[in-house]
């Protein structure tokens, strides 16, 4: 996706984003509502996974017309899907409202703050 930015959102956090849509009633009746934790590029991404896990996490850009020559399947559908995020990024990024899903759900977490809260569950490189 080179340097376009990705949405994300922590599945526990989607739940309490659709809880947020049934407490406003009728508010959101007929309306697509697009949520989101926050939108990172492949480096950020990869910035806070380095600092999460204590060793270096480099994200290498991967056209997409290289990606579906991958030899694994499903290789096509994620070169596509990658080229679609990134060709159309602002479209895609413009239906996930981090205000709104702020709004839904207070206390939505950043990536890192997932990362952090996660943090006893994965490897790290220094031990701890």
């Amino acid at each position: 996706m080179a340097d376009a930015k990705l949405p994300g959102i922590a599945v526990a956090d989607i739940g309490a984003c659709a809880f947020g849509i049934l407490k406003a009633g009728e508010t959101y009746i007929g309306k697509t509502v697009g949520i989101s934790g926050g939108h990172l590029t492949g480096a950020e991404m990869a910035a806070s996974l380095t600092k999460a896990v204590g060793e270096e996490v480099r994200y290498t850009y991967v056209p997409p017309e290289v990606y579906r020559t991958f030899d694994f399947p499903g290789a096509e559908d994620l070169g596509n899907m990658f080229q679609f995020k990134r060709d159309f990024q602002e479209d895609f990024l413009g239906a996930r409202d981090l205000e709104l899903s702020r709004e839904l759900n207070p206390g939505i977490k950043t990536f890192d703050q997932w990362l952090d809260a996660f943090k006893d569950q994965y490897p790290r490189g220094d031990s701890s």
